[in-house]
C-alpha cells in the first residue's frame, strides 16, 4: 500500500464523519471494514460518495449475480486489479459461473464478440456477451456497434444501463486499487491473488 491505512476503527473528527463511518460499516456488515474502506476514509466525503455509488451498483440493480460478477471480474483481469479479482471471482462462481467459464474470464488478451458466434464452453450467451462488452469498455472505452447490438438483443434498457454502470464503476475501483496498491496485490496474477 502506498499510503498508510487509517486506523480501524477509524477516528472521526465530527458527528458527520462518524455518520459516514457508520454508513460504510452498515454496508459492509457482517464483514469488517476492508482495506479499500480504510484507504478511502483518508477523505470521508469521497468515502461516503463511493459507498453510496458502489452500494447501489453492487446491491440494488436488477442484474443477476453471475452477470454482475463476471463483468466485475473481467474488469479486474484487464486492469490487473488482483485485489478486485480476489473478491469478485469467488462471487461469480457463487453466482453460477462455471469453472470453465472462469477460465475464459481470466484469459489474457482481447475478447471479441464475432457475429453469430457461439459462446465458449462453460458460458451462456448472456454471460459471453456481457464479458465481451466489459472487455471492450475497459480496453477501448468505445464499444463496437456490433457488440452493442448483441447486448441490446439480449437485455432490456434498464439492464443495459446497469451493465454499463457496473463496468464503468469497477473500472474506477480497479484504477484506484492499482494506483495505490490497496491490498498489496500488484504484480500478482489471478491464480496468486488469494
Amino acid at each position: 500500500m502506498r499510503l498508510p491505512y487509517v486506523a480501524n476503527p477509524p477516528p472521526a473528527s465530527s458527528p458527520e464523519e462518524e455518520a459516514i463511518v457508520q454508513r460504510i460499516q452498515a454496508r459492509r456488515a457482517p464483514r469488517p471494514l476492508q482495506p479499500l474502506d480504510l484507504t478511502l476514509l483518508h477523505s470521508p466525503p469521497v468515502a461516503d460518495g463511493w459507498n453510496s455509488f458502489l452500494g447501489a451498483v453492487r446491491t440494488r440493480t436488477s442484474l443477476p449475480a453471475d452477470l454482475r460478477e463476471i463483468a466485475i471480474a473481467r474488469v479486474a483481469v484487464v486492469n490487473r486489479a488482483w485485489y478486485e479479482w480476489m473478491h469478485h471471482a469467488p462471487l461469480a462462481v457463487q453466482g453460477g459461473v462455471s469453472q470453465e467459464g472462469m477460465e475464459v474470464v481470466k484469459r489474457e488478451g482481447e475478447l471479441v464478440l464475432a457475429d453469430k458466434e457461439r459462446p465458449p464452453e462453460g458460458l451462456t450467451e448472456k454471460q459471453w456477451v456481457v464479458l465481451c462488452y466489459a472487455d471492450e469498455m475497459t480496453r477501448n472505452v468505445q464499444v463496437r456497434n456490433e457488440t452493442f447490438a448483441r447486448l441490446r438483443e439480449l437485455f432490456a434498457e434498464r439492464e443495459v444501463v446497469e451493465i454499463t454502470a457496473t463496468v464503468a464503476c469497477y473500472n474506477c475501483v480497479s484504477r484506484f486499487l492499482v494506483a495505490l496498491d490497496v491490498g498489496e496485490k500488484n504484480g500478482l496474477g489471478p491464480d496468486d491473488a488469494h
